[in-house]
């Protein structure tokens, strides 16, 4: 019988790891990727959206286009997961595998944050969506960009909406009219990289944004329109743009596979303590990124270690903790930070200064998932 290999996600973790497992293998292997959604779409993405610079239709990529030997892709919903039999129940039925792997993301706690239900969050599609019509309705005043709590999906997104935000409303004629405040729980911007995080103070106080490091977004009054702080200070508040607390989906804290919120796995190899069973991507405790190309990297460990064990040939690698993240800096131009939490002592980053050839590399690493998960070469 050939090995069965279950892959509950098919966001970036999912869809590199299904991907790496057909080119090796083909239709030696039986490999399963399960994901309740009709589409993938880059996180990236959604900041298009939400200031009109792309529609969803323009950015969704439909699972229909995947088509890999030796692999199936099944739109069900996960309703349970026994991590010691590797058996996992859907909304369609039953699956049983010799090797699971968990990869079903991050998902956003709304209710975490008491009043942020009756404000907005850009982290989702739907939030997204919806900003962008508030957005568009809205005639100047007082924003605040606020993260509810940590870890949360790419560290450098709240920056990017910052400066993007800028952008927007002066080319709406509404800067004038408007204040740009933005909260986050870490004394920097992009705390592995200091010139990084230099940078996008900079780029906040040319643009009179206020930023405020080292605070969180505690609740919010909708009804006073006023933001409340750990600190215990309040910020009063037109337009809220939320970065909702996260946690791993209620349907793995169910498995009893969770602690404190997230996947405990081995960060090297991302085995967790069931034999047999990996998580990857922004649900599992690696100490590195909830971001896309972290989840990527680790996928590839994960590949490698089945093919090797499979194969009974080769050699697992180990997951590197290395990545690059692009980063908007308004004005068509976009950086970029090159990670590294595992090389050294203590996480680094190199920062390269934003410019429109950047903007090209960041074109090119979304080309080129497109070309490779999907075959879409435009």
């Amino acid at each position: 019988m050939k090995p069965r290999i279950l892959v509950l996600g098919a966001g970036f973790g999912g869809l590199e790891l299904t991907t790496r497992l057909s080119e090796a293998m083909g239709d030696s292997i039986d490999v399963t990727l399960i994901d309740r959604s009709d589409a993938f779409i880059f996180g990236f993405s959604k900041l298009d959206v939400m200031f009109g610079h792309s529609t969803l239709d323009d950015v969704r990529l439909p699972y229909s286009s995947y088509a890999k030997p030796g692999v199936r892709l099944l739109r069900e919903t996960v309703t349970a997961i026994d991590p010691v039999a590797k058996r996992v129940t859907t909304d369609a039925g039953m699956h049983e595998a010799d090797y699971l792997i968990v990869a079903l993301g991050a998902e956003y706690d709304i209710e975490a944050t008491p009043g942020l239900s009756g404000a907005n969050e850009f982290y989702s599609v739907a939030g997204a969506e919806k900003l962008r019509e508030i957005l568009a309705d809205f005639q100047g005043g007082r924003v605040v960009i606020g993260v509810c709590g940590t870890p949360f999906k790419c560290p450098p997104a709240p920056s990017e909406a910052a400066l993007m935000l800028h952008d927007y409303l002066l080319e709406r004629g509404l800067r004038d009219k408007s204040e740009i405040s933005f909260v986050i729980p870490f004394k920097t911007p992009v705390p592995p990289s200091p010139e990084t995080s230099a940078a996008l103070v900079e780029a906040f106080a040319e643009r009179n944004i206020a930023f405020m490091p080292g605070k969180k977004v505690e609740s919010l009054d909708p009804a006073r329109k006023s933001v409340q702080l750990d600190d215990g200070s309040e910020l009063p508040y037109d337009l809220f743009l939320g970065v909702p607390k996260h946690r791993v989906p209620p349907v793995v804290i169910d498995s009893g596979m969770s602690e404190n919120g997230w996947i405990p796995v081995n960060p090297r190899t991302l085995e967790t303590k069931y034999p047999g069973v990996y998580a990857v991507g922004d649900g599992a405790a690696t100490g590195t990124p909830k971001a896309g190309v972290f989840a990527e990297g680790a996928a590839r460990a994960v590949a490698d270690a089945l093919i090797a064990a499979i194969s009974k040939s080769g050699e697992a690698s180990l997951y590197s903790g290395a990545g690059s993240c692009y980063i908007e800096f308004g004005a068509g131009r976009i950086g970029r930070v090159d990670v590294d939490f595992f090389s050294g002592p203590a996480p680094t980053g190199v920062y390269y200064p934003p410019s429109t050839e950047l903007r090209t590399d960041k074109e090119h690493f979304g080309a080129s998932r497109r070309a490779r998960w999907f075959g879409l070469n435009y």
